[in-house]
């Protein structure tokens, strides 16, 4: 970093450049957090390349190419089921941001559909990031369904960055989108084990529901989910329960915020381990309520006498905060945007 005089109208402004802009590769670059992520390190005035599956996909990838005019970004095609399929976009790259993750909640084979290419893709990432040896810091989006999803009794619970989720009571219960809790914490774990091995600086933020809008074609899964109970989606609905019933608590986030955090934990040198990242805590009938008073015109299921779950939690993100990081966005914020992504995208009527 380099200060640089400018000249206007006869003042003398200061002003700060990057001579030699820091690259950052982002994996899973059209997705909701990715494409969010691309954007904000470029306007921050990080070069950038993007990791996609096809980038032949023009309704895939159009969305990211308009992010072109912000800066140097390079689109690159890897996989994560394909070995060595992310050396050219890691090589020469000063932070890795792995964003990428499947996301087959549908199938029928969660095994080898879900968990193995999550953990697998998860590592041949890392093996890459070894060979380039240029990489600082690498940034793993995670998730607080590697933190809190088990079985818990009775109120009081704050959990942490040591709280890790229970795979045994996951995959034995199978309670809903246990593949990807388990995919998230398996993950996880095995990259803190290869860091550990191969003397990697890594760091991983385990954000909640996000919301917020989006950049990509499609509106992201945790969008529905969080908004849910205003849409009606009873998938959406049943999410939020089995988040509470495993989780005593939902954890919720705004995109922006977790975008925030991911360069703030890689630009911070005394950053180390987890970060929970959520800026809000609720359960579903409290959520119920505040939705039906914020925005009187939807009509809100919020008689939920039939869901008396006697768990309660606080998903913590203190660790986060005590480093320095601030959140933008409180639940009013978080709803109100992502209230206006769906009007504008004509899920919500206005």
């Amino acid at each position: 970093m380099v200060t640089a005089l400018i000249f206007v109208g006869g003042r003398t402004e200061m002003a700060t450049a990057r001579m030699e802009r820091e690259r950052a590769c982002v994996t899973g670059a059209t997705g909701y957090v990715g494409s969010m992520l691309v954007k904000s390190l470029l306007e921050k005035g990080y070069a950038v390349n993007a990791t996609v599956r096809d980038p032949a996909n023009s309704k895939k990838v159009a969305h990211l190419l308009d992010l072109q005019v912000l800066g140097d970004l390079k689109i690159f095609k890897a996989d994560l089921t394909e070995e060595g399929s992310f050396d050219d976009a890691i090589n020469c790259c000063d932070f890795v941001f792995h964003v990428a993750t499947p996301m087959n909640f549908q199938s029928k084979d969660l095994e080898n559909d879900m968990i193995k290419p999550t953990i697998n893709g998860t590592l041949e990432i890392l093996k890459s990031c070894v060979k380039a040896k240029t990489v600082k810091r690498v940034v793993y989006t995670s998730s607080v369904a590697a933190v809190a999803r088990k079985k818990l009794t009775g109120t009081g619970h704050v959990l942490d960055e040591e709280s890790w989720s229970d795979v045994e009571y996951l995959t034995s219960e199978k309670p809903l989108s246990w593949g990807y809790a388990v995919s998230k914490t398996l993950a996880e774990k095995a990259a803190w084990k290869f860091a550990k091995e191969n003397n990697i600086s890594l760091i991983t933020i385990n954000p909640g529901v996000i919301t917020g809008p989006s950049l990509t074609p499609e509106v992201p899964v945790t969008v529905g989910i969080a908004l849910s109970l205003l849409t009606g989606n009873e998938v959406g609905i049943n999410f939020l329960k089995s988040m509470q019933q495993m989780s005593g608590s939902i954890s919720i986030v705004h995109v922006e915020d977790v975008c925030r955090a991911h360069i703030f934990v890689a630009e911070n040198e005394s950053a180390s381990g987890r970060y929970i990242c959520c800026a809000a805590n609720t359960r579903v009938p409290d959520l119920a309520k505040f939705l039906s008073k914020r925005y009187l015109p939807y009509n809100l299921l919020t008689d939920f006498s039939d869901f008396l779950v006697n768990i309660e939690s606080i998903i913590s993100s203190e660790k986060l905060i005590k480093a320095g990081f601030s959140y933008n966005y409180g639940m009013e914020e978080m709803y109100d945007e992502s209230m206006e992504y769906l009007r504008a995208v004509g899920l919500l009527a206005n």
